[in-house]
C-alpha cells in the first residue's frame, strides 16, 4: 500500500557561505506568506541572505509548476535554515597566540504548497485566545492571609541585652 505524499514545490540549497543565524532573520519575514508577497519582501531587503533565499523561492515555485500546482494559490508553507559544515580557521594574535575562526555554512530549504494559508496574525490575537493568569505574587497575596511580623527593633534589643 503506497502512501501518497502531498504535492509541494521544494528547493534545497546547500553549503551557502552564510551563518544560519543570519539567514533565519530573513526567513522569519516570509514564513506563511503567499509567494508574491514573499518575493517582494525579499527583493526590498538589503541583506545578503534575502538574495540567496529569493533564488530558492523561485526554484521552489518552478518545481511546483512542474507538478501542475496552481501558481496563484501557492504560499510559503515551510522554510528552514539548517547548519552545514563549518570551516575552522585560525587568526594570529599578539604574543604568539591564535584565535579560532568558525566560518559557518547553511542549508536552506524552501517548501511552497497550494491551499489556504496558516497565518498567525499578531500578538493581540494570541492574547485574546490565551487566559491571562495573575502573577505568582498576586496569587499568593490573595490566597494567604497576612501574618503579623515582629519588629526588628525589639529582637535586636533582646540580643544586645543578652550579651551583657
Amino acid at each position: 500500500m503506497a502512501v501518497e505524499r502531498a504535492k509541494v514545490g521544494r528547493s534545497i540549497q546547500k553549503h551557502l557561505r552564510l551563518s544560519p543565524r543570519k539567514v533565519r532573520l530573513v526567513l522569519d519575514t516570509i514564513r506563511g506568506k503567499d509567494i508574491e508577497t514573499a518575493a517582494v519582501t525579499l527583493k526590498n531587503s538589503t541583506k545578503k541572505a534575502a538574495r540567496l533565499i529569493s533564488l530558492g523561492l523561485k526554484s521552489a515555485v518552478s518545481n511546483a509548476k512542474q507538478l501542475k500546482l496552481d501558481e496563484s494559490r501557492l504560499f510559503v508553507s515551510e522554510v528552514r535554515a539548517d547548519g552545514g559544515p563549518t570551516f575552522k580557521r585560525f587568526m594570529t594574535r599578539s604574543m604568539g597566540r591564535a584565535d579560532k575562526l568558525l566560518k559557518r555554512t547553511t542549508h536552506i530549504t524552501v517548501i511552497v504548497s497550494e491551499g489556504k494559508k496558516k497565518i498567525i496574525t499578531g500578538v493581540k490575537d494570541l492574547a485574546d485566545k490565551k487566559e491571562v493568569k495573575p502573577s505568582k505574587k498576586e496569587a499568593a497575596e490573595k490566597t494567604a492571609p497576612k501574618a503579623k511580623t515582629k519588629s526588628k527593633t525589639s529582637t535586636t534589643k533582646k540580643k544586645a541585652g543578652a550579651k551583657k
